[in-house]
């Protein structure tokens, strides 16, 4: 509690393991005292805070003058998280994505503007929720060379060896032609990247980072890469992995191969309409969008976030090549 009676935050389940994966330990002990420093610093009041994060503490927050904000504490690791979503923010201006309002990315504090409701809350169908996500992508989607971001050969590269690793530290939770498959394709993305084709792309767009915003939607949490357009649609490939499994519903549990032709079916229905909403490689969005769905399968897994674990990387062992 704080010294004038208010209730500290409280950490999200999900971002407390996330902490304690990565050895954030001593973090979580010091929220109480980084708030308070940054209440004083920044002249905020933070109130109540966002169950739903999965990746930092993120809280309401008041300014001084009365105007809605939200305070954003990143769990500290060993890449440049909050410095890459301090330039990706800069770089965007508002637009595409939440506006910064202030930043100290040595203690991984945002102070975003508030938006409204997140796109998951909605209950939108999905294809409409698909064209939103692409609209808000799209505006964010720029020329940034020279910025200090990663590139997506540098992001492909790292989710080779983060799927490699993780695959064998969690007991190999989906086939080895899964990894094999998702691997494969993270080398050809590697091997297609082209610095005069890649952009600033937001990195991480899906409905639970899609936010209502006076001018329809803005993205928040970005991972921050230059990459090709495609990157972003390739983690659109990966959401709502249920509907893909469903596609399979009817056929008969013993017929494997007809529940893999209907599910790679309806996979590659969602890349097509992808490619063609932003004008993009279908191949890419494809290949992105396998090497998403494993990486982000191990991930949730790792820090408990199921279903949609389990669901993702049943996805993957059904659309992988022979």
């Amino acid at each position: 509690m704080n010294a004038d009676g208010r209730t500290h935050p409280v950490v999200p389940a999900v971002v407390r393991t996330k902490a304690l994966v990565v050895g954030a330990g001593p973090w979580l002990h010091g929220l109480a005292g980084l708030i308070a420093s940054m209440e004083q610093e920044w002249s905020i009041t933070v109130g109540r805070s966002y169950q739903d994060a999965t990746e930092a503490l993120v809280a309401e927050a008041t300014l001084a003058d009365g105007t809605p904000a939200v305070l954003k504490l990143l769990v500290p690791g060993p890449d440049n998280n909050a410095r890459n979503e301090v330039t990706v923010l800069r770089l965007a201006c508002g637009d595409g994505c939440v506006r910064l309002l202030r930043a100290d990315p040595e203690r991984g504090a945002l102070l975003l503007e508030r938006l409204g409701r997140p796109l998951h809350e909605l209950g939108l169908p999905l294809a409409q929720r698909l064209e939103i996500l692409c609209a808000a992508a799209a505006r964010v989607w720029r020329p940034a060379a020279g910025c200090g971001l990663p590139t997506g050969a540098d992001k492909g590269r790292w989710l080779t060896a983060f799927i490699t690793a993780t695959w064998e530290e969690l007991g190999r939770p989906c086939s080895e032609r899964a990894v094999g498959y998702a691997l494969a394709c993270a080398a050809d993305r590697i091997a297609a990247h082209d610095d005069a084709r890649a952009v600033l792309v937001h990195g991480d767009v899906h409905k639970w980072n899609a936010l209502q915003a006076d001018t329809g939607f803005k993205l928040v949490d970005p991972d921050g890469l230059i990459a090709e357009p495609e990157y972003d649609l390739g983690v659109l490939m990966r959401e709502d992995p249920a509907v893909f499994l469903a596609s399979a519903a009817h056929n008969d549990p013993a017929d494997n191969c007809a529940a893999r032709g209907m599910v790679r079916e309806k996979a590659w229905e969602r890349a097509g309409w992808l490619a063609r909403r932003c004008g993009l490689d279908a191949t890419a969005i494809w290949q992105w969008g396998v090497v998403e769905r494993v990486s982000t399968g191990l991930l949730t897994t790792k820090i408990g976030l199921q279903p949609v674990g389990r669901e993702m990387l049943a996805v993957a062992d059904q659309i992988c090549d022979e």
